[in-house]
């Protein structure tokens, strides 16, 4: 059995189709509310269209941990899975965080714990932990320093060689640091995000075969990632077509870029952002079926709930958040984590 047939997925039911439009007076309620409570609404690359339309800021986890930090106002709505309203409340911890649903997880923090972690830390006594930021606050509470996509290589090279390093939770990333960095003292953690995991080589072969002068925009937790560099290898596809990138990167790419047509490797929550960003290229899903149910579990009736309401609050024991920020904090100071994952 697969790591991802371990995992259970939610389900989106009657009256929440992710592709619904909630209209004009929903947006104007959701304004009103928020303006109402003192809120600042922050929404993930990969939440629904109108969830990000209506969102005072769009982008990655960290990226949106930062502004709820710095925000004036008091209570953060972030449209997000769980994870990242805890980021925010980490960096903010005095600020009341709010998550329009509770229950949504992410695959890729689940699938290490703060005790397996312990374990693995056990086995490897004196070694350096370096956590992606897609991580639970009880795992970044065990964590030496956290990195994001976009400053992996340059936080794990920021560690003396001689030291081993236990890289976490996601395998495609981990691989992805230990080719560029050609470090063979890096142990990986066996994860991954269900989503990305099924975004394929072969898919991605396909797709570029159809279109081959279009660029490719690979998230780094792809399992298409080292297809992506064999084909640039190979010259299958121009060496500089082939980009390996964080979300945040994607959109400073897709500003920069001449092509006609971009083939993305990534949820397909992020096309939205694509075309707001460049509405002259034509951004394309290499897997059009990658959509995170956890992401589209936040909706537009739970997000007025949320609201309405003051739910659902979240909440990360005082001692877990000062040990969790020191390793976001040590992260920030490295590299360029704006990008986000």
């Amino acid at each position: 059995m697969s790591l991802t047939d371990t995992v259970a997925r939610p389900q989106v039911g009657p009256g929440t189709d992710p592709v619904a439009d909630p209209g004009p007076d929903w947006a104007a309620e959701v304004r009103e509310l928020a303006g109402r409570r003192g809120a600042v609404l922050l929404a993930h690359n990969y939440q629904l269209p109108a969830i990000q339309d209506v969102a005072d800021h769009v982008g990655d986890s960290l990226g949106l941990s930062r502004i709820a930090a710095a925000a004036e106002a008091e209570t953060i709505v972030f449209c997000g899975v769980h994870f990242m309203a805890e980021t925010a409340k980490i960096l903010a911890p005095d600020k009341t965080v709010l998550i329009p649903d509770a229950a949504a997880g992410c695959s890729l923090a689940d699938s290490i714990t703060a005790d397996q972690l312990r374990a693995w830390k056990a086995e490897h006594p004196g070694a350096v932990v370096v956590s992606y930021v897609n991580t639970t606050a009880e795992v970044k509470a065990e964590t030496d320093v956290c990195c994001t996509s976009s400053n992996a290589v340059e936080v794990v090279e920021s560690i003396p060689a001689d030291r081993e390093v236990l890289f976490l939770p996601d395998q495609f990333l981990g691989a992805h640091v230990r080719r560029v960095t050609g470090r063979e003292n890096i142990h990986v953690w066996a994860g991954e995000c269900h989503v990305h995991a099924g975004i394929n080589g072969a898919t991605l072969s396909a797709k570029a075969a159809e279109d081959p002068d279009a660029e490719l925009f690979v998230h780094p937790e792809c399992g298409c990632a080292t297809s992506a560099l064999y084909l640039a290898g190979s010259g299958a596809v121009p060496a500089d077509r082939v980009k390996i990138l964080s979300t945040g990167g994607m959109l400073d790419a897709a500003r920069a870029s001449t092509a006609a047509s971009v083939l993305v490797a990534t949820e397909i929550g992020m096309l939205h952002q694509l075309r707001r960003a460049a509405p002259e290229i034509d951004f394309r899903a290499v897997n059009d079926r990658a959509s995170c149910p956890y992401m589209k579990m936040i909706t537009p009736e739970k997000l007025l709930r949320a609201l309405r309401e003051g739910r659902d609050e979240v909440h990360v024991a005082p001692d877990l958040a000062a040990r969790g920020r020191a390793a976001v904090q040590r992260m920030i100071e490295i590299g360029q984590p704006g990008g986000g994952e």
